[in-house]
């Protein structure tokens, strides 16, 4: 039933004219927020740590706000394959591209690490347009067929997408030292051995691979941040993290900070609407 849903999405919400179809998208982030799921709940308490200062009032328009953009996420990434590539790079601002560029340019492989932040897939296939085919990993989804169904879609970009397994990271250090892209997305620990830090003056866990892939191959690293804008995204490139004589604590940590500062900065773009901060459990179990 899950695989027949999606599939049945994909195909009305790429049929319909773009103006329907986004509209469309807003109609189910209202039916959403007014049935206040669990995950609606989770996405509003995770936001009220980020913004601690917002009244109760400010906060439901924030939360309004991550809806929306969380259903344009979902509008987009089933109807832009089928952009031209044209309109794919006029989509697409980047900021602090020359660090990018720089340091892939060394053929040591980069890095990037990202939160669920804006639409990551439209990024990675606007730099696969770019000549920057990257390698990234995905959830293990269930049923098998939605899992394919997400596998074929994002290889049709020109990405290489890894099962997160437990050869994964051995993988990931093969591609770092082909002088690969490999762009992850790492603020919440899928594997249960994360490494706890401090977001948002919580406890967190956040993925260890990017810092482990870092120190082992000596590839760089970079975070980035994808929000919306009303043409298309935004991609935010950090400067680069420092790995050298450095733990993966310490590393992890870092990229902590900077998803810290970028969330802070557009709040309403971090589609978290899971469990990610784990000093307190919100009454709620994922």
């Amino acid at each position: 039933m899950s695989y027949l849903l999606y599939k049945s999405a994909w195909l009305i919400i790429r049929w319909l004219p773009e103006r329907s179809a986004y509209r469309l998208g807003e109609s189910i982030a209202q039916y959403a927020l007014k049935k206040n799921g669990k995950g609606v709940i989770r996405l509003r308490e995770n936001l009220r740590i980020v913004l601690p200062e917002l009244s109760a009032k400010d906060l439901e328009k924030l939360l309004k706000k991550s809806m929306a953009s969380y259903s344009r996420y979902w509008i987009d990434t089933f109807r832009f394959p089928g952009w031209s590539l044209e309109r794919l790079r006029q989509s697409v601002r980047t900021t602090n591209r020359e660090t990018f560029d720089r340091l892939l340019g060394q053929g040591r492989g980069l890095i990037v690490a990202l939160p669920h932040a804006g639409n990551w897939d439209h990024a990675g296939a606007f730099f696969c347009g770019e000549g920057h085919p990257l390698v990234t990993v995905a959830e293990h989804l269930k049923p098998e067929r939605l899992f394919r169904e997400f596998l074929r879609y994002r290889e049709a970009m020109g990405m290489e997408v890894l099962d997160l397994d437990s050869q994964v990271i051995t993988t990931l250090e093969t591609r770092a030292r082909q002088g690969r892209l490999i762009a992850l997305v790492a603020d919440r620990d899928l594997s249960r051995t994360g490494i706890e830090v401090n977001l948002f003056g919580r406890k967190a866990k956040l993925p260890g691979g990017p810092a482990k892939i870092a120190i082992a191959t000596g590839a760089p690293l970079i975070t980035a941040y994808i929000s919306y804008e009303a043409n298309g995204i935004h991609v935010q490139f950090s400067d680069e993290i420092p790995t050298e004589n450095r733990s993966i604590l310490e590393i992890t940590q870092s990229i902590a900070d900077n998803f810290a500062h970028d969330i802070y900065r557009d709040p309403e773009d971090w589609h978290m609407l899971q469990r990610v901060f784990i000093d307190r459990d919100f009454e709620l179990r994922d």
